[in-house]
């Protein structure tokens, strides 16, 4: 195998960031003359984009002790929002992480929940009342196994925006796909049975309810500027339009064959109800290292990726999906303020947590001690190992 070389990435010669580039200050513009203005952190995520992975904004001197050979690395944004190379690594960093030192060898599966239109908005801004939404639908999903297997738990990812770029605050939730029942200080894993499709049907009417008794009492179809913390309602018109696809944040134009719309069928495991869908097809065997990593670094992933942003006709910027819609639909054309403001939609406010642990693998479970793979500080690696307990995984 050939030993790996350094070569710095380059930013400027992709489409996205030549989007971002050339566009944001007739951005900034065109929405100070409307009367509307960017949240701060917003305005920060664009910036910061534009010194992502550039010498000229900033770099490390960087010497080998061995052979004393030099390289310039240049700083890196950080951001949440959308910049592939960040959030990339981000993702690799965290499914690593979670594949080493936190799940046990047991099946994973994905569950997927996503809400209506009509509070997307308001839940892309209001971090309590989607945490609220979070630990809810979670709760329902850790209630199901408990009953069915014994205590589970999962890791849940924030995801802000469809492959399109459209606002769509939604879950993906990896759930280990059993649970642990205790028996004379011993921890064994037993994974879930055959899901039927009738069991997703039940799952989803059971979060629904709930969800929407949180979002009764928390009013979410109230628009008050007092809701929205950190200048949301500064950019109102911008985030509702993201939503839809509509202007200034659209039109789309759609590229592809028409194909028949695709049917939700229970015994796909994939069920809506009073637009909420939720599906759980998705799912990696105990023994399945590259697809459980896989799972992870999906839910993780960033909203775009640099390659699948590509110059359109008539001076159009084209996403391509890495798949089709089920309408047939391939890519989506929009002009580059567009873009941009779907972009911006795509950024979580400051102190919004994305990534969320639950169930046998949040922080204070006591049962969490005992299954992880590498103990926390105040456990020593023998007595978790020692108390691990067996995996019970006939569909490994």
């Amino acid at each position: 195998m050939a030993p790996f070389v350094y070569e710095r990435r380059k930013p400027e010669q992709t489409t996205l960031y030549a989007v971002v580039r050339d566009n944001v200050e007739t951005l900034y513009a065109a929405l100070a003359e409307s009367g509307t203005r960017l949240p701060a952190f917003v305005r920060g995520e664009l910036e910061g984009y534009l010194d992502c992975g550039l010498l000229c904004r900033g770099f490390a001197h960087l010497k080998c002790e061995g052979c004393s050979e030099r390289r310039l690395v240049a700083f890196s944004c950080k951001g949440r929002g959308f910049c592939p190379s960040c959030m990339g690594r981000r993702m690799a960093q965290t499914a690593a992480n979670l594949m080493e030192s936190v799940l046990p060898e047991a099946p994973l599966r994905q569950w997927v929940l996503t809400m209506p239109h009509a509070i997307r908005h308001r839940l892309a801004y209001d971090a309590k009342l989607l945490g609220k939404v979070t630990r809810a639908f979670l709760g329902v999903v850790l209630a199901f196994y408990k009953k069915r297997s014994g205590a589970s738990g999962c890791v849940a990812v924030v995801q802000r925006t469809s492959s399109d770029l459209k606002l769509n605050p939604h879950i993906h939730a990896v759930f280990l796909d059993g649970g642990y029942v205790e028996r004379e200080g011993e921890h064994t894993f037993h994974a879930l049975g055959h899901l039927r499709g009738s069991d997703v049907a039940e799952v989803l009417a059971r979060a629904r309810r709930r969800i929407e008794k949180l979002l009764a009492r928390a009013d979410a179809l109230r628009d008050d500027e007092e809701l929205y913390p950190f200048g949301y309602h500064e950019a109102r018109q911008v985030m509702l339009t993201s939503v839809s696809g509509q202007p200034p944040a659209g039109p789309v134009l759609r590229r592809g064959a028409s194909e028949a719309g695709a049917t939700f069928s229970k015994t796909e495991l994939c069920a809506q109800d009073e637009g909420f869908n939720l599906h759980a097809a998705t799912r990696a065997g105990a023994l399945d290292a590259q697809g459980r990593e896989t799972l992870l670094r999906y839910i993780l992933r960033p909203p775009i990726a640099q390659e699948r942003v590509q110059h359109g006709p008539d001076n159009l910027v084209r996403i391509a999906f890495k798949r089709p819609f089920s309408d047939g639909t391939v890519a989506v054309d929009m002009d580059p303020l567009s873009l941009l403001l779907r972009l911006c939609a795509a950024v979580p406010a400051p102190r919004f947590h994305t990534v969320r642990y639950a169930g046998v693998l949040a922080a204070r479970s006591k049962v969490r001690p005992h299954i992880v793979r590498i103990a926390d500080a105040t456990v020593g690696v023998e007595d978790v190992s020692a108390a691990r307990g067996r995996v019970l995984d006939a569909g490994a």
